[in-house]
């Protein structure tokens, strides 16, 4: 009987935290900030999360593991899609990879490996030669890569990018928004599974805010 009640106390304890930890509330200007004006999103009918990164980022790398699989088995009324940030010409040419790995359907095999030759093989990717390269053991010609990589349609995705993350104000990276309204960083979560958590409150915020 003792035993029984112990067993109990501990169950009682741990379903207690596990609401407490449910029911945490985040805060404006200190877990994230707003974005103003509101951005317009993609899809009016879903709630849209975008991560904001480059891929020579170590942070970005870091946080891979936690946002990758959130990702994954984002609920059904969300958009989730990532966006490789311009600040300068390094960044261009990785962003410029990111999106011709898109059109040529290969990132979602690739996208994690460009991380790790990068950030655990410590390979340098600063010209469309050797991305090119990297990208043929998927199967891409070399000379189709390089074509798509300065194609008209990245050139507009490029310039797309560049706005957005001007009209977010965004000057660093990893950084998500969400719904066009809010912005996450990790030096406000303070760790990547922190910023999941207050991605995932952001959503039900805005679910409940939903006519």
């Amino acid at each position: 009987m003792r035993k029984l009640l112990v067993l109990l106390a501990v169950c009682l304890t741990v379903s207690v935290g596990t609401a407490y930890s449910e029911a945490v509330d985040y805060d404006e200007g200190i877990d994230y900030r707003l974005i103003k004006p509101v951005q317009p999103t993609d899809d009016p009918d879903r709630l849209e999360v975008v991560e904001v990164f480059w891929y020579g980022c170590p942070h970005c790398h870091h946080f891979e593991p936690s946002l990758g699989p959130w990702a994954k088995n984002a609920p059904a009324d969300v958009n989730f899609y990532r966006l490789p940030a311009v600040f300068n010409a390094t960044w261009e040419v990785h962003a410029r990879a990111y999106f011709a790995a898109d059109i040529l359907d290969v990132l979602e095999v690739s996208h994690d490996d460009l991380f790790h030759a990068m950030h655990v093989e410590h390979k340098t990717f600063n010209t469309v030669e050797k991305l090119a390269k990297f990208y043929a053991k998927y199967g891409i010609d070399e000379a189709l890569f390089e074509k798509t990589y300065n194609s008209f349609v990245v050139n507009t995705k490029i310039a797309r990018s560049k706005e957005m993350v001007k009209r977010y104000g965004i000057t660093g990276v990893p950084a998500v928004v969400v719904e066009g309204k809010y912005l996450v960083t990790g030096s406000m979560a303070k760790s990547y599974g922190n910023m999941i958590k207050i991605i995932d409150y952001l959503l039900e915020k805005e679910r409940k805010n939903k006519p």
